[in-house]
């Protein structure tokens, strides 16, 4: 049975976000919705859920379709309320008041501790918010679930818990993903739509397949659109010669076909439609300062602690060099972060058992992108700590995907996507020789990981990682450091920790 169908949807704000869009999903079926940051993913839920008009075009729900979506950020009226009264408002409040044991059923089931169930949403970390959102969704039994980017803000076992808790819906319920997380998409789908301002692709394939599926169309596009356009420009070349023949013999017959030459090199030219080349959210490239120290960190057997004072953990004796890709792996509250920020502190020259040498030049990014001064503009941050003028500036920007609009505006009003991008490229001007990143990929496109992937790898520079993006930190990391009984331990590779957290 078929649940929505779309047909020429279309929707346009500042811009064309997407067009011509036709689909089905049907029963129990799991699609993932790809596309860059900004190019309406988010829209199309909103409009899916029928909280948004569509520009053009028309969607068919099945009669009585109950559809319900779980947005990225707590709505400003819900943030002083409870976290299971905001749950159980989203019933009618007939259903909530004769029903209201539904809220503690859902929150049970997504595992939501019970001392935070009577805390205001607003005080909550953005993983707790990310599953109270869910469960607001899910305590309506939606025959459609519609999530916008779910594993924000959610460390690995979080993740995993929320792929077994999907795929322990009914089979009948409706999923559609959008996520730039590419192994919970290949988890949790099996069917993938990568969203275009014009001809958007779907594949009856998770993310990986049909991303190698849609290179290869795009490849066979390319190549097409080359023979015709070679094809066009070869009639044009034999329309010239026969011009210059015609003119010189006065040969009507030969001007008639040297007309026909030309309009047959239009036609062409016409109906051809070049390959997609999506428009850059902007390119990310790291340029580091370089260091001829031997050690950039050494560990010597510290001691990384609570807030309260308990031990997590010892160090040993370890050392980060140039080139070293270090990934820090534990559970939620292992202790990652604290050993990141006693890293940080030695760079502020404290003397203790983590040391950095006096040639490192550090470039930092948390998850929370605290570093960012959300009252300043784009412009601001980069002209103020960096010299390199204004147009220089103003190019930068436009390089890392800001329009002349969003460079002037406050970085607070900016989307999550476009503060990562303006924080990669503050790291690339500072030029570091050792990265400290936490969760860097939680606001970043897929294109956007795949570009720091890459930058990161071609470095020479260290880098301290913490991730829960398990695709990210197996194209990254080539050490790693694992948390386990009190100590930190050097490991062959993540996969025996991704499989003990997902057991």
């Amino acid at each position: 049975m078929t649940l929505l169908t779309l047909r020429a949807l279309g929707h346009t704000l500042a811009e064309p976000l997407f067009s011509d869009l036709s689909l089905t999903l049907g029963r129990g079926e799991r699609l993932g919705l790809v596309a860059a940051n900004g190019r309406g993913k988010s829209t199309l839920l909103r409009i899916l859920a029928g909280q948004t008009e569509a520009t053009t075009g028309e969607i068919t729900r099945a009669r009585g379709l109950r559809v319900a979506l779980a947005e990225q950020e707590v709505p400003s009226g819900l943030r002083d309320h409870p976290l299971r009264a905001a749950v159980l408002g989203a019933l009618d409040p007939e259903t909530a008041g004769s029903e209201f044991w539904r809220a503690d059923i859902v929150l049970d089931d997504l595992e939501i501790p019970e001392d935070l169930r009577e805390r205001p949403l607003g005080a909550l970390s953005g993983g707790w918010q990310r599953l109270a959102l869910l469960a607001r969704a899910a305590i309506t039994e939606p025959d459609v679930l519609l999530l916008d980017e779910p594993t924000n803000h959610l460390d690995l076992t979080r993740i995993l818990k929320l792929e077994r808790w999907l795929a322990a819906l009914p089979r009948d319920t409706g999923l559609i993903v959008a996520s730039h997380d590419r192994a919970f998409l290949d988890s949790v789908t099996t069917r993938s739509l990568f969203l275009r301002t014009e001809g958007s692709r779907l594949f009856a394939l998770p993310y990986s397949r049909a991303r190698a599926a849609l290179d290869e169309a795009d490849a066979a596009d390319e190549r097409r659109f080359a023979g015709e356009m070679k094809q066009a420009d070869q009639l044009r070349r034999q329309a010239a010669k026969l011009k210059n023949i015609g003119i010189n013999s006065g040969s009507d017959l030969l001007i008639d076909k040297t007309k026909q030459l030309k309009d047959r090199a239009d036609r062409i030219e016409a109906a051809a439609r070049p390959a997609h080349k999506d428009r850059s959210a902007g390119a990310i490239r790291l340029a580091g300062s370089g260091s001829h120290a031997r050690a950039l960190v050494t560990l010597d057997d510290a001691e990384v602690s609570a807030p309260d004072g308990r031990l997590l953990f010892r160090t040993g004796r370890l050392w980060l060099s140039p080139g070293d890709r270090v990934v820090l792996l534990g559970a939620n509250g292992a202790g990652k972060s604290r050993l990141m920020g006693m890293v940080m502190q030695a760079l502020d020259g404290r003397p203790g058992p983590v040391r950095v040498a006096a040639s490192v030049v550090p470039g930092v990014a948390d998850q929370g992108l605290t570093h960012l001064d959300g009252d300043r503009t784009p412009l601001d941050a980069i002209c103020r700590r960096f010299d390199v003028g204004d147009q220089r500036a103003r190019a930068l920007l436009a390089g890392a995907g800001m329009d002349m609009a969003r460079q002037t505006m406050p970085v607070a009003s900016l989307s999550g996507g476009q503060r990562a991008r303006l924080a990669m490229l503050i790291l690339r001007l500072e030029r570091p020789n050792l990265y400290l990143l936490d969760e860097p990929t939680n606001h970043l496109d897929i294109d956007g990981q795949e570009a720091l992937e890459r930058e990161l790898g071609n470095e020479d520079a260290g880098c301290l990682l913490v991730s829960h993006d398990r695709r990210f930190v197996t194209s990254v990391g080539n050490r790693f450091w694992q948390i386990t009984g009190k100590r930190l331990t050097e490991v062959e590779g993540p996969e025996a920790f991704f499989a003990a957290v997902g057991g």
